[in-house]
């Protein structure tokens, strides 16, 4: 997923920003500002008459990180973030933005009062009841770090670029649908042949396996592991009084739904309400603890050693161990029935397994890799002697043709077949290696049925590159004056054309 990601960054960047959807609902993301270089402040570019502010940019990237979050899930974080030097990403989709925007103040655009108001009464985040509320409007936006004259700003922001969107978009004509239709269900005569790793047989001696250890050893690591002082302050097991309870449904009936989205009246919502109130209780009280250990008026004693991957935190708690410099104190953080005070002592770095702690590891990966060497020689010598299993005619949805793979890889061959620029050769997928000769290529028939999907293809091709020509003239059109620290971009205070 890392490599792929890496591979496509910039054309998922365009798709991302190129839906111009105001983001609600995602908290913004951990470290952001010291990620964009909190030392930064007031305007980081001028892209025309329009000035970029750092809260914009900072804006971008929260919204950019919380979308390839939730694609990525958690294997996405901060190390992964700066893999895909995603500020840099999120500093062009700004300024990109920005000449887009200029363009539609040079054709006298606008969004209304009006329009903003339609757009927040058809946001069910905003809703109660099936109707927009005010109330819940604004608790949301606060739950997510902004007020209603930033969040309105840049939906109007978004309105005028799906807007200025909209004057480019072009739909294909039935001419192209037809011929696209045929190519991209082209026919191929196919004859192949599937190796499968299963069926190789290789040695795997204790000798063999030390010596593999030897030569890999940094593929052998221990997981990072930290040094922390840690007190737990567990849940407050009270009952509130009655009004207490009531008191608090009043001020927060909007958190308490169902799961078809109603609202809980205060009879089903009582224990998560009991549970609510005394969460709150008991986290005035940590943070008391917490700052009477930071003014060293208390101290916590008892210390371990604990690998990353016994933390037993959520991922985001993981997160502010992982990320905390050697001797922070995180404030406390609420992990299951208690609200816990860390101390981080010490950080340790992963280092190399010895061969009797990593040998059943190493057992294993020899074995894979030896029968992936010999598949690859077997594979070669096969190949120069093909002799291989006629298919006839096939096209990409022939999945049912491909005995020997299941469903899926049948899938990756075809979509690698249709792919390939030489006549013979071979495609390697999972632990098989499937030799192939293409004897023949011919025009699918034309299928009606297949025009909707082949249609949304080629729309976002040609759309995409209308886009990406549109963003380049405007890049001429208007001067672009960057004052970004270099720290955070490497296009320091100079003018783009």
């Amino acid at each position: 997923m890392m490599t792929w990601m890496q591979r496509h960054k910039k054309w998922l960047v365009v798709t991302l920003w190129i839906s111009v959807a105001a983001f609600i609902g995602s908290i913004a993301a951990p470290g952001v500002v010291s990620a964009l270089n909190s030392s930064a402040s007031g305007t980081v570019a001028v892209v025309g008459d329009r000035e970029v502010s750092l809260e914009e940019y900072q804006r971008e990237y929260s919204n950019l990180y919380a979308q390839y979050q939730q694609m990525m899930g958690a294997q996405f974080n901060q190390d992964v973030a700066r893999q895909l030097n995603l500020s840099d990403a999120a500093y062009r989709m700004t300024i990109q933005k920005n000449l887009i925007l200029s363009y539609g103040d040079e054709l006298g655009l606008d969004i209304t009062k009006r329009d903003i108001a339609q757009e927040l009464v058809q946001n069910p985040a905003f809703q109660s009841g099936g109707k927009f509320d005010k109330q819940t409007y604004v608790r949301v936006l606060t739950q997510n770090r902004t007020t209603p004259v930033e969040y309105e700003e840049g939906l109007k922001s978004n309105l005028l670029l799906q807007k200025i969107q909209a004057l480019f978009q072009i739909e294909p004509t039935a001419a192209e649908i037809k011929n696209l239709n045929q190519l991209i269900y082209l026919e191929d005569n196919v004859d192949i042949k599937i190796l499968d790793l299963k069926d190789v047989q290789v040695s795997n001696t204790e000798d063999e396996r030390k010596k593999f250890w030897e030569e890999n050893k940094n593929r052998y690591m221990s997981m990072n592991s930290y040094e922390l002082q840690m007190e737990k302050t567990a849940i407050s097991t009270d009952v509130p009084s009655k009004e207490d309870i009531k008191t608090y449904f009043d001020k927060n009936k909007n958190d308490f739904k169902k799961t078809d989205g109603k609202l809980k009246s205060i009879e089903e919502a009582t224990l998560e309400i009991v549970r609510a109130i005394n969460v709150k209780k008991t986290k005035k009280v940590a943070l008391k603890n917490y700052l009477k250990v930071k003014k060293g008026e208390k101290n916590i004693t008892d210390s371990s050693i604990v690998f990353e991957d016994k933390l037993g935190f959520s991922a985001e708690n993981r997160e502010k161990v992982r990320t905390a410099l050697k001797g922070n104190l995180i404030k406390p953080f609420l992990e299951g029935d208690n609200y816990i005070l860390i101390r981080v002592v010490n950080q340790f770095n992963p280092k190399p397994l010895s061969y009797d702690v990593a040998k059943h590891a190493v057992k294993k990966d020899f074995d894979i890799e030896s029968k992936k060497t010999k598949l690859a020689e077997l594979a070669k010598k096969e190949l120069e002697n093909f002799n291989g299993v006629k298919l006839g005619y096939i096209h990409r949805e022939s999945l049912d043709k491909i005995t020997g793979l299941n469903a899926n890889e049948a899938a990756q061959f075809l979509n690698a077949l249709f792919a390939v620029t030489v006549q013979k050769g071979q495609i390697n997928i999972e632990d098989k290696i499937v030799l192939y000769n293409i004897n023949d290529s011919r025009l699918s028939k034309y299928d009606e049925k297949k025009d909707s999907i082949v249609k949304s293809t080629l729309s976002d091709l040609q759309n995409s590159e209308l886009m990406s020509s549109f963003l380049k003239r405007l890049e001429d059109r208007y001067e672009v004056q960057q004052s970004l620290n270099e720290n955070t971009s490497d296009t320091n205070g100079r003018k783009e054309h």
